[in-house]
């Protein structure tokens, strides 16, 4: 876990990156809990066994709080950055019940619309990574320095 914690200095890439996302995320929690709601109800797989709204209101307040964390706490960008890529990952099936299920909602209204979507949630989570500092880059090697 020493590699969350570990003090590597952040790029401005990598800084705008983790703001963009912060202000990103806070945004869609604060619609899951308000105007949008309705839309993340239907999105919501069938499967899962809880009920719907408080997926929601769940879901929004982890998007709150991990968009929060990614705008005020820049020194813990390791850990809310990994966080929020294992949160990406953790909705990915909702993704995929969306296109199987052909639910329509945030304007995904056809097939292709859905897959397409797909296909956006591994850039999510790599810009999530990617504000984290992860994957590390390698530094070069100074010539007749120690390995």
């Amino acid at each position: 876990m020493g590699f969350l914690t570990r003090k590597v200095p952040a790029t401005l890439w990598q800084n705008l990156t983790r703001l963009a996302l912060g202000a990103f995320m806070t945004g869609a929690g604060l619609t899951h809990l308000t105007v949008a709601r309705d839309e993340f109800r239907a999105q919501v797989p069938s499967w899962v066994p809880i009920d719907a709204d408080l997926v929601v209101l769940g879901s929004g307040v982890a998007e709150m709080g991990l968009g929060l964390a990614l705008l005020t706490l820049p020194t813990h960008r390791r850990l809310t950055g990994v966080a929020l890529a294992a949160f990406y990952v953790a909705i990915f099936p909702g993704n995929i019940a969306q296109y199987v299920d052909g639910v329509n909602a945030f304007g995904l209204d056809t097939d292709t619309k859905r897959l397409a979507r797909l296909f956006f949630q591994p850039v999510l989570i790599g810009a999530a990574l990617y504000a984290a500092g992860l994957p590390e880059r390698r530094r070069p090697a100074v010539p007749g320095g120690s390995p």
